[in-house]
């Protein structure tokens, strides 16, 4: 359930918008969907976790706020992020 610092770097690589960035809307939403998909995984193994049922819906709302900024400040950035991840349709 956790990311590896090697794979939560190359997604910083991937997204990121500069040199210098590691903390732009579409690498926050990157790292977030990479757990939210491995926490769906552990939990269609372990039904009765509740907690971590607590806590994927709060990392699926942190991504829904994020998303909802991107798309109001840059929509072609959000477009992007969304068609890359394959988040919606």
């Amino acid at each position: 359930m956790v990311i590896t610092n090697e794979k939560k770097q190359e997604l910083i690589d991937q997204f990121k918008r500069n040199d210098e960035d590691t903390g732009s809307p579409e690498v926050q939403i990157a790292i977030l969907t990479t757990r939210i998909n491995e926490l769906t995984e552990h939990l269609k193994i372990h039904q009765k976790d509740h907690g971590s049922r607590r806590g994927l819906l709060g990392m699926v709302g942190r991504r829904r706020r994020l998303l909802d900024y991107l798309r109001r400040v840059s929509p072609q950035r959000y477009l992007d992020v969304i068609q890359k991840l394959d988040i919606r349709k």
